[in-house]
């Protein structure tokens, strides 16, 4: 069997440290794969466009590098394949789901909390999981069930989450609030694939509202590499679409 080229498709950022990071993640998707090509392109601010990382493909794989599905996987990335396709009609694309919601990034989140020191599942530690946040509430509902199905499976003193923007309670205010009812101790994990203005604007408050740990966003972690692979897997097995065909949903 021949497999379609990997192409996964980040938000892209100014910061330069957000491109480094999704590369460094492809790497270790490429060492788990060899010979399975892999690329990297970006909805916005780091080239390539996804249209420039298709241009010379007649098919694809085309995974979101995204940890949830709301605006940017719903409308961006299928105009983006729109797009494609005023060139390359032809092409067949092989569209794969978000990251998230999946059981390893528990197991990511968890690992990024060890490095900074925090002790797995202390029962007198409460966590904040701080997303970036959306102006889609399916989004942010989505990340308040991993914050709930986080703390029914370790003794953890609670999880609860927060937004970087677009949504109530702000990362900053979650602690504020955690601490004032008790918790001994609150640390912060941040539900973030890539360091940017959020990861940097999320350890400077919190710290100074009172964190005492910030953890590491998730980053090139082995596990988002195994979800990676896992939705390439996933998307191949399902009929190419023309790009062309691509439908948008809101």
């Amino acid at each position: 069997m021949r497999y379609p080229p990997l192409i996964a498709v980040a938000h892209g950022s100014r910061d330069p440290r957000a491109a480094a990071t999704v590369e460094a993640l492809l790497d270790r998707v490429r060492r788990a794969r060899p010979g399975l090509e892999v690329r990297a392109a970006y909805l916005d601010h780091t080239p390539p466009a996804p249209a420039r990382a298709l241009a010379d493909l007649d098919e694809a794989a085309v995974l979101p590098l995204l940890l949830t599905a709301a605006y940017h996987s719903r409308v961006d990335i299928p105009a983006a394949l729109r797009e494609a396709s005023v060139r390359r009609p032809w092409l067949r694309v092989h569209l794969g789901a978000t990251l998230g919601p999946h059981p390893l990034l528990v197991t990511a989140l968890e690992r990024r909390l060890a490095e900074a020191g925090v002790e797995v599942g202390d029962p007198d530690t409460a966590v904040v999981l701080v997303s970036a946040g959306s102006s889609d509430a399916r989004a942010n509902a989505v990340v308040g069930r991993l914050a709930r199905r986080w703390a029914g499976l370790r003794p953890w003193w609670s999880v609860t989450a927060a937004y970087a923007s677009a949504a109530a309670p702000t990362p900053a205010e979650e602690v504020v609030r955690l601490r004032r009812a008790g918790a001994p101790r609150v640390v912060v994990a941040p539900y973030l694939l890539a360091p940017g203005h959020f990861s940097d604007k999320v350890r400077q408050d919190t710290l100074l509202a009172g964190a005492y740990r910030v953890a590491d966003v998730l980053g090139p972690a082995p596990e988002l590499a195994t979800i990676l692979l896992e939705r390439y897997a996933q998307a191949v097995q399902h009929q190419a679409v023309q790009t062309g065909m691509m439908p948008a949903t809101a």
